[in-house]
């Protein structure tokens, strides 16, 4: 189904966006988005792909594990959609492996430098999905100067941190 905002009504969007957001299906998922992107139906698009995020991620250790492997997926989905092939997070998953999931949360959020992956999901309006704000929706999980330097961040970068 190809679906551009001139050839829908607002209810027949509606409805189509509630269905995304309750759909389980990866393949219709992936459907809606390539065909909304094709369509420029942004709100499809966008709804598509969050759900998607949101049902993705497979490895459930604890809330913390699952909430950054989010993040890695909606990366990994950018990046895959960016250029027309799957595309993985090979270094960041290869650290997972080798130090844990909060060593490398630690050190995506306190690192001098921002991450490439950070600067691509504020660009695209997900500061929701950055490892700073997995951190700030943990904050039991970290010491202070690591929740100190997500939260200093994300506010660099206009974000309310409130709402995260």
């Amino acid at each position: 189904m190809t679906v551009s905002k001139k050839e829908v009504s607002k209810s027949q969007m509606d409805k189509l966006i509630s269905r995304v957001k309750v759909c389980e299906d990866k393949a219709l998922l992936r459907q809606w988005i390539d065909n909304a992107h094709k369509s420029n139906a942004n709100e499809i698009e966008d709804a598509a792909f969050r759900r998607l995020v949101e049902i993705s991620p497979m490895e459930t250790d604890g809330p913390l594990e699952r909430d950054m492997w989010r993040s890695i997926y909606a990366l990994e989905q950018v990046l895959s959609l960016e250029r027309n092939k799957t595309t993985r997070l090979a270094r960041t998953r290869q650290k997972i492996a080798r130090v844990g999931m909060f060593q490398t949360v630690s050190d995506l959020a306190s690192a001098k430098k921002i991450s490439e992956g950070f600067q691509m999901l504020i660009s695209r309006k997900m500061p929701e999905l950055t490892a700073e704000a997995v951190v700030l929706r943990h904050p039991e999980e970290f010491p202070a100067d690591v929740i100190a330097s997500a939260r200093e961040r994300l506010e660099s970068e206009g974000i309310d941190t409130s709402c995260l």
